[in-house]
């Protein structure tokens, strides 16, 4: 009797029945923390979830990192298209800012 914990919900993973991204709990992952920090962080999870989750992340571990770095590429190709298509509104912004500085 498997279960699954981690299904494909609109192109992202996630901890099955649930809105957390499996993106969430591989980060904390790889900074150290445990399966009980993660349900500290997230309490909607139970730790059967988080251990299924990461037992996931491990087992398809090369296909889960392809997708985290092209959602990071997408995400600084994203960053990069804003600031120039809105070079204008952040040089005012940064004006607006520098002029409303307290001087002292």
């Amino acid at each position: 009797m498997a279960k699954e914990y981690v299904t494909m919900v609109d192109d992202a993973y996630r901890v099955t029945g649930t809105r957390v991204s499996l993106d969430s709990l591989v980060y904390l992952f790889r900074e150290g923390l445990s399966a009980e920090s993660m349900v500290e962080s997230f309490p909607t999870l139970t730790l059967e979830q988080v251990h299924g989750a990461l037992a996931f992340y491990l087992a398809h571990e090369q296909e889960v990192d392809a997708y985290l770095a092209a959602g990071e590429k997408a995400d600084d190709e994203q960053q990069s298209e804003s600031k120039r298509s809105n070079a204008e509104l952040i040089a005012k912004l940064r004006r607006v800012r520098h002029e409303s500085r307290i001087p002292g």
